[in-house]
């Protein structure tokens, strides 16, 4: 009898905590006029609202850390001592975003044809999380650009899905359908993997630049980056670099060196950056 009470009062907790969640996101319904292909919410979990306060700023590229357990994705940085309160992959992005395209005739953004990314961050071991992660996106197929045996993507689906952390390498690779690509690393570059299965390649800033903001960038690390980047664009991958100094002058500088994605926590500062006229 206690087993089931325990069990009942669990499954009620869970439930309350997705009403609140809904009725904190509900408000945020609108959403900005013009999408920012280069704008990526670093981990987006962590806003007040997530997703949807990315959608309102034009973002176009989220990340959520995910951790797999009980048998459930959940998206949180550090594993909490009670799971009961945190929110599951499903709750937070993969349902709003689904019913975001249902809603927008096929798109996330109305009108905008270029995928919107999901980059899911794994904080457990890769091929346990993997295999959990396909078994929940199959329930999303009709929203995911999904890599075929011909190795090519679905260009007409809105949604592309990456992942980076702890990546199941070799087990995505033998997938004959791949419901997700890899996020990459500039090592990457020399091993042949197309774009479809590895869109993006990030690295730590401080693997390539010492430039703090301010001043003049080293000339050296400067052409060094820039051949990275260029190996990179030349094979139709985008390059995004975290930990780099959050500021206007530091995502001036990244975008004219082709940085494709700007890895930002300052949601609403970057797309009124982004979308200001420039001098």
């Amino acid at each position: 009898m206690f087993l089931l009470s325990s069990v009942f009062n669990n499954m009620i907790n869970q439930k309350m905590h997705l009403i609140k969640y809904l009725l904190l996101i509900l408000p945020l319904g609108l959403v900005a006029q013009n999408p920012i292909p280069q704008a990526h919410a670093h981990n987006d979990y962590e806003h007040d609202k997530p997703l949807f306060e990315a959608l309102s700023h034009g973002f176009t590229s989220v990340e959520a850390d995910v951790h797999l357990m009980h048998n459930e994705l959940y998206v949180v940085h550090d594993a909490p001592e009670n799971w009961s309160h945190t929110p599951t992959l499903e709750d937070l992005y993969l349902i709003p975003l689904q019913q975001r395209v249902q809603q927008n005739s096929g798109r996330v953004y109305p009108g905008y044809n270029e995928f919107f990314y999901l980059m899911i961050d794994f904080k457990t071991d890769a091929d346990q999380t993997y295999v959990k992660l396909k078994e929940v996106l199959k329930k999303y197929e009709s929203m995911l650009s999904i890599v075929g045996e011909n190795g090519k993507d679905q260009p007409e689906k809105p949604v592309k899905i990456f992942i980076s952390g702890n990546r199941p390498i070799t087990q995505l690779l033998q997938d004959q359908e791949k419901l997700a690509g890899l996020d990459g690393r500039p090592a990457d570059l020399e091993k042949g993997y197309p774009v479809s299965v590895m869109p993006v390649i990030s690295d730590n800033y401080n693997n390539h630049l010492s430039w703090d903001g301010t001043g003049k960038v080293d000339r050296k690390e400067r052409k060094k980056l820039k051949d990275m980047i260029n190996k990179a664009n030349d094979q139709g991958k985008i390059v995004r670099l975290w930990a780099a100094p959050d500021t206007s002058e530091a995502w001036d500088f990244l975008l004219s060196m082709g940085v494709g994605l700007i890895n930002t926590d300052r949601l609403g500062d970057f797309s009124n950056h982004m979308n200001s006229p420039k001098k």
